[in-house]
């Protein structure tokens, strides 16, 4: 068999491509904003993951320009050889003491740090618990750990308890969870997990990629918004959410940073972050601890959002953060939704299977600090629009 036999296309993508309802790829010509300038027209941005309006502060854009000017375009090698710049090391201790951890380790990106974290630290004779809703570069870091996977279902601490009765006693154990996870924008039930880690002897991981900036008081996250910043074990997060960049770190004891430090294949053997990326999130991370307001801001837009919806009966998934996914059951109805919204100047995001379950499509809503009330009308009146319009209801079960 032709290896390139699987390259003929996809079934699902090829029918919306010649239906001209294909949602991806769209050409921005401006930055990330609350509006866009998406090919050419004016268009309400909520869809993107900039959760606290820093993409465009001018503070964070100027740090990115001097930053280029005094260190170049990049660092030309690994962290561990060439590549450790003087700025690297200051993000570094500025997040672990806003993070309350002892030391901080960064990553190229996001993904990576997931990568590099769990493979460095799992190997074969070790076991991962696994939400089922994890991040799909915490499926492919436990797959290059060796280590073995066991999944628990969606923030089902009884599956969680069931799943680690079965770990043997000599294997190490590592309970790995988003803080909030990316689809539902559901929170993780993390007094729940860390007590259970503490009676099966595991360690706790969270991904707080969309924590920080979103949940606790000063925008520290998952574990600050549970009064348990002290409980868990290591915290990853990416700079390309809140903090306006691009890149991504591990939080947590000097000896697990050290050891990460000199282990983990893909943070040895990858460029360190550019020195514009890091000077972006050093001043978005300042920008976060004096104006903690933002958080507030963010979740208040998110709450009158969703109370909008609501009250024009707009199915969506309860929740608290700033992530508001919208029911529209079947994928071909996603597809022509988006189509629909972006002509009317309102950009969200399609959730499909296998993403989420076969009629249980989504339009996946994200929200800014910065977004207006104004705008936040127009949107939600234009989604009603082409709900309404489609036809869309909850299917009978």
């Amino acid at each position: 068999m032709d290896l390139f036999a699987k390259t003929a296309g996809v079934q699902i993508y090829d029918t919306a491509k010649e239906k001209g309802v294909y949602p991806y790829f769209h050409e921005l010509c401006s930055g990330q904003n609350t509006v866009v300038d998406m090919e050419g027209k004016k268009t309400i941005m909520i869809g993107s993951n900039n959760y606290l309006g820093l993409t465009s502060h001018p503070e964070v854009v100027n740090a990115g320009i001097e930053a280029l000017k005094k260190y170049g375009s990049g660092c030309s090698g690994s962290r561990f050889l060439n590549g450790t710049l003087d700025i690297h090391v200051k993000l570094e201790k500025e997040l672990a003491d806003f993070l309350h951890k002892e030391a901080c380790m960064t990553f190229s990106t996001g993904f990576q740090s997931n990568l590099g974290i769990i493979s460095a630290l799992c190997g074969r004779h070790d076991v991962v618990l696994c939400d089922k809703e994890n991040h799909a570069s915490i499926y492919d870091a436990i797959k290059l750990s060796y280590a073995k996977m066991i999944r628990y279902e969606h923030n089902d601490m009884n599956d969680l308890e069931t799943k680690l009765k079965t770990v043997p006693e000599n294997a190490g154990v590592l309970i790995v969870t988003d803080g909030v996870f990316s689809m539902s924008g559901d929170i993780c039930k993390l007094p729940e997990i860390v007590e259970l880690a503490k009676k099966y002897g595991a360690r706790v991981m969270v991904d707080d990629a969309h924590g920080l900036g979103v949940l606790g008081k000063n925008g520290r996250g998952t574990a600050e918004h549970f009064g348990l910043e002290d409980q868990v074990d290591i915290i990853m997060g990416t700079f390309s959410k809140s903090l306006a960049s691009l890149g991504g770190y591990l939080a947590s004891s000097e000896r697990v940073v050290e050891y990460v430090k000199h282990c983990s294949r893909p943070y040895i053997f990858s460029a360190s972050i550019t020195p514009a990326s890091v000077a972006c999130a050093r001043q978005s991370l300042k920008i976060l601890r004096e104006e903690p307001q933002r958080v507030k801001a963010l979740n208040d837009i998110a709450d009158y959002m969703r109370a909008g919806l609501k009250k024009l009966g707009v199915d969506i998934i309860e929740g608290h953060t700033p992530i508001i996914p919208i029911y529209v059951y079947k994928d071909e109805h996603a597809f022509v939704a988006c189509k629909m919204l972006l002509e009317m100047g309102v950009y969200v995001n399609p959730v499909v299977s296998p993403a989420t379950p076969v009629g249980y499509a989504l339009l996946r809503t994200s929200y800014t600090a910065t977004h207006t009330k104004e705008q936040m009308d127009e949107a939600m009146l234009k989604i009603k629009q082409v709900i309404d319009t489609l036809g869309i209801k909850k299917p009978n079960n």
